[in-house]
């Protein structure tokens, strides 16, 4: 039996969804229920009556996932896989910027733990961030974790007060200006497409800057026949598929998330059949983790 055919049968017996985001490897994508970003598939996997979720990404997501569907078992391939953007943001200084200023609002993106969300106000993704940002009636808004997003967000937004958090996507960080412009040398036809968890400059360089379903919904719907991409590389496979005869260029740096691609055909089998690495949050985390997601999907 092969380790894909494994992995079904396990998912059969388990009565159970695969869940993969964009990053993980192209095995996993094929073999996945549904593909998507993280908070795409948290709507999946709460939406979906399937009673263990198989959840193909770093920790948050299946945290994420866990909080909108407490009564479904969530489990996560590799429990090792995580983001370290995720944990970028100080409790103390959140409770000290809510001394400072009266009408602070804490705008976290959903890219970060549970227990960071339980400090905020509302969540947001990179799709609904400008959105939500602008919705809010506080003047100051302080953005945790990501200073890329944030800055993003506040060239959109020039009437908020946004404070920066010192935090980052290792991935995103390192697609630097210089590369983005040799590619373009490289490539003149090509249409720049990056990620708003790239720095300012990246993004000024940029014909469209999006969430990574945006990319591929841009890309899609585009005339160009080239493209030159800003953000992890494991997205190429979801591009290919619907692209089939258009033509995707790195934008230079690493591109690659090392923890996304610590999941595998065979740690997924394995998780199903010794229903390995479930995830498990207080009760009272996930309550008022639960309050700034509800918060997003009333004003987003």
């Amino acid at each position: 039996m092969s380790t894909l055919e494994k992995l079904n049968k396990w998912k059969k017996e388990r009565d159970a969804i695969i869940l993969a985001h964009y990053y993980v490897d192209e095995a996993v994508q094929k073999a996945a229920d549904y593909v998507g970003d993280s908070f795409y598939l948290s709507k999946i996997a709460a939406k979906e009556k399937a009673s263990t979720i198989l959840y193909c990404g770093v920790s948050f997501m299946g945290e994420s996932a866990k909080i909108l569907s407490p009564d479904k078992t969530v489990l996560l391939p590799d429990k090792t896989a995580d983001c370290p953007m995720a944990h970028m943001a100080d409790i103390g200084k959140i409770e000290k910027l809510r001394k400072e200023y009266e009408d602070l609002a804490v705008v976290c993106y959903i890219n970060s733990t549970a227990l960071l969300k339980t400090y905020a106000d509302v969540c947001v993704t990179s799709s609904n961030a400008c959105k939500i940002v602008s919705s809010l009636p506080n003047q100051h808004i302080y953005f945790i974790p990501d200073e890329n997003l944030g800055r993003y967000v506040a060239s959109k937004a020039p009437e908020k007060h946004m404070i920066f958090n010192d935090g980052y996507c290792h991935v995103h960080n390192e697609i630097q200006a210089q590369d983005v412009v040799r590619a373009k040398e490289a490539h003149p036809a090509a249409e720049v497409l990056v990620h708003p968890e790239c720095t300012m400059d990246v993004v000024e360089l940029a014909d469209y800057v999006g969430s990574t379903s945006g990319i591929i919904e841009y890309a899609t719907a585009s005339r160009a026949e080239e493209f030159i991409i800003g953000t992890e590389l494991g997205v190429l496979y979801e591009l290919r598929q619907k692209n089939p005869k258009k033509c995707f260029y790195a934008a230079g740096g690493r591109q690659c998330c090392p923890d996304m691609k610590l999941i595998t055909l065979e740690k997924m089998a394995y998780a199903l059949e010794h229903m390995a690495n479930p995830v498990e949050l207080d009760e009272e985390i996930r309550q008022k983790a639960k309050k700034p997601l509800e918060k997003m999907l009333e004003l987003g």
